[in-house]
This record gives C-alpha cells, sequence and structure tokens, in this order.
C-alpha cells in the first residue's frame, strides 16, 4: 500500500524545516459581512433549503446567531430525522420525496458535534448505520482491485469517514484502506490538476482517524496517506496563491492548518494563499453559501477537527442583520451571451439576450423558454447543477462541464456565476 521510501523522498524534495499555517486575526467587519450573508438561508426552514453546512460553519466561526441558531438546528433535525428514519407511506412524510443524501447526514453530524452533540439513542444509532451502509456499498462498489471508483465521489466517501471519526464512531479497515489507496494513487479520476476540495477532505478524515487513534493496524499509512495529500495540495498551489482554486482554497487552508509536516514552504505558501483568499474576500467574490460556510472557520483559525473537542463556550459576536439603504432602480441594459453544446448531435449554438447582471442559470431558462434547448438540474447545497442538456443525461462518471471560451472552466456553478457581453459559454459532458 505505497512505498515509505518514496514518500519519504518526495517529503525531503519539498523541504526540511517546519513550517506552521497559521491564520491571524481578520478585520471583524468582512468576518460580519460573510456571515450575514448565512442570515437569510437561516430563514428558509424547509427540507429543500436545509444546509447542515451553514451551522457547521457559523458554530466555528466567531459569530452567533443566537435564537435563530437554535431554530434552524431543531429544523434540521426535525427534518433529517423525519425524512432518512420515516416511512414513505407516512402522511408526515409527504414532503421527503427526495431525501438528503449521504453527504448532507455526514454534515448533518458535524452540526450535532458543532453544538456539543454525540449522536446516539435509537434513532442516532439507525442514522449512523445508513452511513456505514454508504460506505461499505461504495467499498464494493470500488472493488477488490481498486480500479473501480465509488458511485459518488471520494468527497463524499471522506466526509462520511469525517463525520463518524468526530463522533467516535470507528469503521472498517478495509473502508479506510481504500480512502489511503485513493491519495495515495491521486484517484480524482481523469482530473488534472488534482481536486484540491476532494484531496483537502480526505486529508482531514485521514487525520481525525489519526488523532482519534482509530484502525491502529493501519496508523502508519494513515499518516503517510494524511501527508501525501497535504504535500499535493501545496504542489497544487496557483501563481495567484490559491491552492486549485480560490473556492476550493478554504477547505485546503483547513487540513494544512493541521499540519506538524516538516515542510519549509509551508508558512510561507500559507502565506499567500491567505494574502490572496482576503483580497478575494474584501472583493466580495463569496456570494455562495456553502463555501462562506468553509471560509468561516479558516478566519476564526478553526478546521472541521475542532470538532473532535468542539468549544461550545467561546465568546462570539452577536450577528446583526445588514441594513440596506433606498437603492435606485436603473434600467441594467442587455447582454448578449453565446451558448454551445457541442456534446450532443446536432451540436447547439445560439446568442441569447438577457438583462445585464443575469445568472448562468437565467441565460439557460432564457434559452429554453426560446425553444431548441432543454436542461435539467438537480439540488444541491452547493446550488442547482446540471444533469442533463438538450435530453442527453449525465452518466455515473459523467458531468456536465461548464467551460468560458476558448477553454476556462468556471469556478463557480450555473446559480453563480455571471456572464459578460460577448462570452461564449460551453457546455461539455465530459468524465471524472
Amino acid at each position: 500500500m505505497g512505498n515509505l521510501g518514496a514518500f519519504l523522498f518526495l517529503l525531503g524534495a519539498v523541504g526540511a524545516l517546519a513550517g506552521d499555517c497559521v491564520m491571524p486575526q481578520v478585520d471583524s467587519q468582512l468576518v460580519d459581512k460573510l456571515g450575514q450573508r448565512l442570515l437569510p438561508w437561516m430563514d428558509r426552514l424547509s427540507l429543500e433549503h436545509l444546509n447542515p453546512s451553514i451551522y457547521v460553519g457559523l458554530r466555528l466561526s466567531s459569530l452567533q446567531a443566537g435564537t435563530k441558531e437554535d431554530l434552524y438546528l431543531h429544523s434540521l433535525k426535525l427534518n433529517y430525522q423525519r425524512c432518512l428514519l420515516g416511512s414513505a407511506s407516512d402522511d408526515d412524510n409527504k414532503d421527503c420525496e427526495t431525501k438528503p443524501s449521504m453527504g448532507q447526514l455526514a454534515l448533518y453530524l458535524l452540526a450535532l458535534r458543532a453544538n456539543c452533540e454525540f449522536i446516539g439513542g435509537h434513532k442516532g444509532d439507525r442514522l449512523v448505520s445508513q452511513l456505514k451502509w454508504f460506505l461499505e456499498n461504495e467499498k464494493r462498489t470500488i472493488g477488490k482491485n481498486l480500479n473501480s471508483y465509488p458511485h459518488s465521489r471520494f468527497y463524499k466517501y471522506s466526509l462520511s469517514i469525517l463525520a463518524l471519526c468526530v463522533h467516535q464512531k470507528r469503521v472498517h479497515d478495509h473502508v479506510v484502506s481504500k480512502l489511503i489507496h485513493a491519495v495515495e494513487h491521486d484517484h480524482a479520476p481523469n482530473q488534472s490538476p488534482v481536486s484540491v476540495d476532494t484531496m483537502a477532505m480526505a486529508g482531514l478524515a485521514l487525520t481525525c482517524l489519526e488523532r482519534s487513534g482509530f484502525n491502529p493496524n493501519l496508523r502508519q499509512w494513515i499518516i503517510i496517506a494524511g501527508a501525501t495529500a497535504r504535500v499535493n495540495i501545496l504542489l497544487a498551489q496557483t501563481p495567484e496563491g490559491y491552492f486549485g482554486n480560490i473556492y476550493s482554497t478554504p477547505l485546503a487552508l483547513q487540513l494544512l492548518m493541521t499540519s506538524t509536516m516538516p515542510i519549509e514552504e509551508l508558512a510561507t505558501d500559507c502565506l499567500k494563499a491567505r494574502t490572496a483568499l482576503l483580497a478575494s474576500v474584501q472583493e466580495e467574490t463569496f456570494q455562495n453559501v456553502h463555501m462562506i460556510s468553509q471560509l468561516l472557520p479558516v478566519l476564526n483559525g478553526k478546521t472541521y477537527l475542532d470538532l473532535i473537542f468542539p468549544d461550545c463556550q467561546a465568546p462570539k459576536v452577536m450577528l446583526i442583520p445588514a441594513t440596506e439603504g433606498p437603492t435606485l432602480i436603473q434600467d441594467p441594459g442587455t447582454i448578449s451571451v453565446t451558448l454551445k453544446v457541442p456534446s450532443v448531435l446536432p451540436p447547439y449554438q445560439q446568442a441569447i439576450s438577457v438583462l445585464n447582471g443575469s445568472s448562468l442559470e437565467d441565460v439557460l431558462k432564457k434559452a429554453q423558454e426560446l425553444g431548441g434547448f432543454t436542461y435539467e438540474t438537480k439540488a444541491s447545497l452547493s446550488g442547482p447543477y446540471l444533469i442533463s442538456v438538450m435530453g442527453k443525461a449525465a452518466g455515473d462518471q459523467e458531468y456536465w462541464q461548464l467551460l468560458r471560451a476558448p477553454n476556462t472552466p468556471l469556478q463557480q456553478g450555473i446559480a453563480d456565476y455571471r456572464p459578460q457581453d460577448g462570452e461564449t459559454i460551453e457546455l461539455k459532458l465530459v468524465n471524472w
């Protein structure tokens, strides 16, 4: 399962002096503005809109939302237990047609730990069993030869192990072995460069296992794989300072902040990443609440690993909703965006006129209204994502990639990205 000598050579090649990845104190006004963006979403208490990551991010931040926070956790408990444990035939479960995914269940477990709760009791044990069954099923899908991939991505696999770990729930060695092998062989299938958010989540899960003393038979390999994940993330740093891209950088920093690796460049690379990240925060680049929920802990010097021993008594600043003054209504004007779909026959290409400031999702809606174009989306915690275009659905190992011509992958989803006048957006079906 890997080669210790090769790893030590790689580690030595990167540097030999210790470095720290720490987050200095951040302007409180910047943090407040980020937190204020979460508040409206905390009023959306239907199953469709509930996002455990919002609660986790807030609890690991320097902010609090008072009774709104308590109500949000209560709604999470009520809806997740009802929809994941109840019978589909029950009248109370009519709005549970789409049950929370296993990734959402894992985040729900993190939310409970963020409130200093351990999952337990009959209902809690059943939820833990569901998450363990998911891991076992994914493990079987990967197969004995380790050449196949899980139905979902290794991100969700890692997140599930992490969630169980912080609740002191063990998983079998063979489940962990699959993750170790994936990290060592960079199992972000067909992705280049490395999928930083997946590697970061894997590293956090492995570090939790290491710190908790779980799977002692694999301890040596857990430590090596965790260090490999950190090295891979450092090697994925862009000239601008991001790890992967701006939106994967907060999770990457969460992992690097837990590092005790003897790497000379660690402190320098983290400083470069923090500088780029804070500049993006000042420019109000972060609008997606799921991404904000991963960023807030970093700005408070916290990581998901703090949920092993959470501090629920730390003093926090009460969030106050942002007040907006009167705004002048102006004609935004219109822009033209060319939409291309080369992955269907015949290929689709059409110039679409929309209001300036419209999202890519608005462009897709307008194209569908005009005729000759269809699409379907699926809700996720990060926003809607494409599952079908022009009647062509993405398969198990496929996804619809968003590109800005000629060949620049978009870092935001269809609800967050706002095209500029004259841009060409390409929807391309690719393997992952």
